[in-house]
């Protein structure tokens, strides 16, 4: 028996063992897991923090593109203004193109007039010279 004896206290002295090692492996984990739990949390607070940024400045990136096009909103033509515009334009040109048809028109008459005037000088001018000449030789 004493044998036995032995034995279990020898058992029981080894549980004892086991289980004082498995508490102190338990409570290992559990303060790495409460360590993981503040890095997680710091993490956290770290995203959140740069997730508060990023859409600062994405607010501000789309408040100044918000102005600019605000600003450049009346530098642009719209359709209907072009429109009337072109049509303003072209009624101006085709205005501008009768005048200087007119011009021209009246500019070629000008010049045949005078085109004519120059022969009928000429044709009264051949006359006078053939008289005079006409004269000089009855005279002679």
């Amino acid at each position: 028996m004493i044998g036995t004896r032995r034995h279990l206290e020898a058992l029981r002295e080894g549980d004892m063992h086991f289980q004082a090692e498995r508490d102190r492996r338990y409570a290992e984990v559990k303060q790495e897991q409460e360590k993981a739990i503040k890095i997680k949390e710091t993490a956290d607070l770290a995203a959140l923090e740069l997730a508060r940024e990023i859409q600062t400045y994405k607010d501000e990136k789309a408040n100044e593109l918000r102005s600019q096009i605000e600003s450049e909103r009346g530098s642009y033509l719209t359709t209907e203004t072009y429109q009337a515009r072109h049509g303003e334009l072209e009624k101006s040109l085709a205005a501008l193109a009768q005048t200087v048809t007119a011009l021209v028109t009246e500019r070629s008459a000008a010049l045949r007039d005078v085109g004519n005037r120059i022969t009928i000088g000429l044709g009264v001018a051949t006359i006078i010279i053939a008289a005079v000449v006409g004269l000089a030789n009855h005279i002679i």
